[in-house]
């Protein structure tokens, strides 16, 4: 990312930004909402509706909070709160820039890793124009 690891890690924990670059290419940008409570233990939640009006939402549980370093959360869709995953987003200085490494696991089968995997490199694509 061509931002600093705070510039690229206040993208993530602060509502005001987040809904301005957060979801997959097909969300409604104008329609994304998020709630955040920042701490080990705070909770998450973000909705979105999609280009064909399809409301989202996704939440979770902050596990890890290393402010401009780390974040750790659990993800679970509203539609499939049982199907709850793992997110780990670290970021570290790489020359004028950040290399920001996201993994995503603990998934219930192959084909919603694939599925998530898809969305999480549109979100990022996204992520990079609004810190350009």
């Amino acid at each position: 990312m061509k931002a600093e690891p705070e510039k690229v890690y206040a993208a993530w924990i602060d509502p005001a930004q987040l809904i301005r670059w957060f979801g997959p290419g097909q969300v409604r940008q104008d329609t994304v909402r998020a709630e955040i409570d920042l701490r080990p233990g705070g909770r998450y939640r973000i909705s979105f509706d999609n280009d064909g009006g399809t409301y989202n939402e996704v939440g979770g549980v902050y596990r890890e909070v290393v402010p401009n370093a780390r974040l750790v959360f659990t993800w679970a869709w509203h539609s499939t709160p049982e199907r709850e995953s793992l997110v780990t987003v670290s970021l570290a200085p790489d020359g004028d820039g950040t290399l920001l490494t996201l993994i995503h696991a603990q998934f219930l089968d192959a084909e919603t890793r694939d599925r998530h995997r898809e969305g999480w490199l549109s979100v990022l694509d996204k992520l990079a124009g609004f810190l350009a």
